[in-house]
């Protein structure tokens, strides 16, 4: 359906050195809570790190947009900076039923208080103890705010005792505490029943979401449907003709066995598209070539095994036991190779860009679910195939089956 690409730069000088990764991991969160509300399909939204690796000097932000391909719709999805901002339930809003406040804004439902992310000074995460009238080791977060903050707070929670304050960032509500009490010395806590790591997520929403890091457009980059489609439309039709010719060559070459590797390929691909489908994965056109690449290796794998073979029936083994030193010997070079490819494949998932995440999941998964029909399912087909069909005394015919390329 096409979509957009959005790059921005991110302005990091104001940012501790040790809290640029967290910041840039918030400011991401909350770019994807603001696309998430507007029903954009499968986002992505991703930190580039500046470094060697990358070659870039500065931290930016990759936005992708699947189905929106319109540049100007796409930046307003992204809109202003996030915002952080402290809330009272508005008295006429206090008495509606849950129906009725699902038909109101939040305008409508709460009332600005004027206490916002710039008052916050810090937010840490931090547990109670036994003697704090609570259950021991729950997380809570603790609040610092900066003097003026300090001040207006203590107004708010002298006039507003027993009423909620609640907290939004990026207007969607992340905590909504009871004023329990006036709070003069500018420090609150807030306990809600958090797991650990939503009281992490919340202290970093309030640390970073009160500052955010601010960001500069600086490409963009539209990708039409047509262009998307055919690439598609070219690497499935790559991926039959492949398969295809992998098979006719399995076929002539390998006789019995390739047939049998065949069979297991074709158990190959159904397990890797059902996998694809229960994780979910997109398959995008870099993801179709990651999994058509995992199929040449799936058939590495066999043609190692049948090389092996073919070696062990050259020296007079019978059938089953040249197919059983096929395998035994064949196993650890399909293991080492497969290895280095997973090992590619995550290096490339943990430092690329969107596109080469999908080539990277798809071959990754591609990669282990191969070792389990080459070693797993090929070796039953052939142990079976070989056991009950040959006896001791074989005849040519039958050697012939199992033997290769323009071998007798």
């Amino acid at each position: 359906n096409g979509g957009t690409e959005l790059t921005y730069r991110a302005d990091v000088s104001k940012v501790k050195s040790g809290s640029v990764g967290d910041a840039m991991s918030s400011l991401r969160d909350v770019i994807e809570r603001r696309v998430n509300l507007f029903g954009v399909g499968e986002p992505v939204v991703q930190v580039v790190n500046p470094g060697i690796v990358s070659g870039l000097s500065d931290w930016r932000l990759l936005v992708e947009l699947p189905g929106v391909a319109d540049i100007e719709q796409a930046v307003a999805l992204i809109g202003k900076t996030p915002q952080l901002d402290f809330r009272l339930v508005r008295s006429e809003a206090k008495n509606l039923t849950a129906e009725e406040l699902k038909n109101k804004t939040i305008d409508e439902v709460f009332l600005p208080t004027g206490l916002d992310g710039q008052y916050i000074g810090s937010a840490a995460l931090q547990f109670t103890n036994s003697g704090s009238g609570q259950i021991s080791g729950q997380p809570i977060v603790a609040l610092t705010l900066n003097p003026e903050g300090k001040d207006l707070f203590g107004k708010i929670t002298k006039e507003h005792k027993g009423e909620v304050l609640a907290i939004f960032l990026d207007g969607v509500i992340i905590s909504s505490p009871v004023i329990q009490d006036e709070i003069t010395d500018g420090k609150a806590v807030i306990s809600g029943g958090f797991t650990t790591e939503e009281a992490k997520s919340l202290v970093r929403d309030l640390n970073y979401g009160a500052l955010p890091v601010p960001v500069e457009l600086i490409s963009t980059q539209t990708i039409g449907a047509s262009l998307g489609e055919n690439a598609k439309t070219a690497g499935v039709k790559a991926g039959i003709w492949g398969f295809a010719l992998i098979v006719i060559f399995l076929i002539f070459w390998y006789r019995l066995p390739g047939f049998l590797a065949s069979v297991s390929l074709v158990i190959y691909i159904i397990l890797s598209l059902a996998i694809f489908k229960l994780i979910p994965v997109t398959l995008t056109a870099a993801g179709i070539a990651g999994f058509i690449l995992s199929i040449g290796m799936a058939v590495d794998a066999n043609i190692l095994i049948f090389e092996r073979t073919k070696e062990e029936l050259k020296k007079g083994k019978s059938i089953y036991d040249a197919l059983h030193e096929g395998f035994s010997r064949a196993w650890l070079s399909i293991r080492d190779s497969n290895i280095s490819s997973i090992i590619t494949a995550i290096i490339l998932f943990w430092l690329g860009t969107s596109a080469i995440k999908g080539f990277a999941l798809t071959l990754g998964i591609g990669v282990l679910i191969s070792m389990l029909t080459a070693i797993t399912i090929s070796r039953t087909f052939l142990f079976a195939v070989a056991k009950k069909s040959f006896d001791n005394n074989e005849s040519k015919f039958k050697k012939f089956l199992f033997s290769n390329g323009l071998h007798m």
